[in-house]
Order: structure tokens, then sequence, then C-alpha cells
């Protein structure tokens, strides 16, 4: 996938990741549509907003039928409600919804105009949550873990068609949702960039930092240890 000459479609493009993925989009020769609730809040020159809610059904198909010759879909929108599994319902559904039932609407929605325009690829923005739980963040992990195979289905099920399919993982990024939280972030241009350099080189996945590496590689060990750390064991 060579994203010079592209035309993209980013989700939550206002602020945060998603703005630095289509500046980092517009600065290596693509079209970009830069989508958000509020279209009016993307401040971005040189891209096409576009009003999009992943959750609306209605605003994804026509979001779809305007921006039809689309070959990267770069679904960056997602939410983080803090809410754990004995917690709040509305929370957790909030978190679903977006995170993995908006997500997937993108696809379904673009899947045809991928494969009209040569195949394409697919970025799925997920965490390094995808594969560890972590306390006050139930909800958000699970939701992000069910994003991650996901992928890994599309991937499958989209490979007739010859569309790329990239999951993102990364800790924290140094943007509006990890404000409140402590730890390492890494500058969210960096990430852009990491990840526009991941599709352009046809990878199924792209760990952003060490701490996604080290997390994935701990799925292969037995978990008592890594889960130490959050127990007080």
């Amino acid at each position: 996938m060579n994203t010079a000459g592209a035309t993209a479609l980013v989700t939550g493009a206002n602020r945060g990741l998603g703005r630095h993925l289509a500046a980092e989009l517009l600065a290596r020769g693509a079209k970009v549509y830069a989508a958000a609730r509020r279209p009016e809040s993307i401040d971005l020159p040189g891209v096409e907003p576009v009003a999009l809610d992943i959750t609306d059904p209605a605003a994804v198909a026509a979001a779809a039928d305007l921006a039809r010759d689309v070959d990267l879909l770069v679904n960056n929108a997602g939410i983080s409600t803090g809410a754990p599994l004995l917690g709040d319902l509305d929370g957790l559904r909030a978190d679903m919804d977006v995170n993995f039932w908006g997500t997937l609407s993108m696809v379904r929605a673009f899947a045809p105009v991928l494969a009209a325009n040569g195949g394409g690829a697919v970025v799925n923005v997920s965490s390094a949550l995808s594969w560890f739980a972590f306390p006050g963040a139930g909800g958000y992990a699970v939701s992000k873990a069910a994003n991650w195979n996901m992928s890994n289905a599309l991937r499958l099920e989209l490979a007739g068609q010859g569309t790329l399919v990239t999951s993102v993982h990364l800790g924290l990024a140094d943007t509006d949702m990890a404000a409140g939280v402590d730890g390492p972030k890494t500058d969210p241009a960096t990430v852009a960039k990491t990840v526009l350099d991941g599709v352009e080189a046809g990878d199924l996945e792209v760990l952003v930092d060490d701490w996604s590496r080290m997390v994935k590689a701990s799925l292969a060990q037995e978990p008592r240890a890594f889960y130490a750390q959050f127990l007080g064991a």
C-alpha cells in the first residue's frame, strides 16, 4: 500500500491520534477525508471534513456513499468510559458500540468501496489492552480485545479482494484520552508515522512501542507473573 496518491478516510480526525494520522497522510501526498461527529471541530487545512458518528448506521452509509474513491480506511475513532465489567452496563455498551460494533460497521460499509478501488487497506487502531486487563479499564480492554480479533477475522474475509487489514497496538500516546494516566507516553506524531510506515510495508500488525511488544510476548507465558503487578502478589 503506497500512501502517496492514496485516498484515505480517517475517523476521529478532529483531535489526538486521528488528527496526526490525517496530517501525516496529507504530508505523504494522500487525499484525506477527515471524519468526526462534529466536523466543524476539524481544523486541519487540506482535508475534506465529513460528519460521521460510527455508531449511527445511516451516517456510516452516507459516508461510504460520499467517499467512493477511498482505498485506505483508518478506523481510529474510539472511546474509553472507564467502566468495569461488574459496574455500569451503559458504559460497557458504549465501549463495545464504538470500539467494536462501530468499527465493524465502517468496514462492512467500506469493503465494497475498497474492492472497487483495487483492494486497498483497512487500519484498525487498537491497543496494548487488546492483550491484557487493567484495573478500571475492563470494558475498554474487552472491547479492544474484540477489535483485535475482529481484525484477524476481517483479514481472512477480505483477502479475496486484496485488502490489507492492519491492527495497531500501543500503550500510551500523549493525547487527551491518556491525559489523566501516569506513565511514559509516545508522541502521537511518532505513532502516526510508525503506523503508516507499517501499512506501506504491508504489516499485519503494528506494535508501536516497547510496552505493546512486551505485553504481546507475555501471552506465551503463564499469566501469574504478569498479573502479579496488579494483584499485589
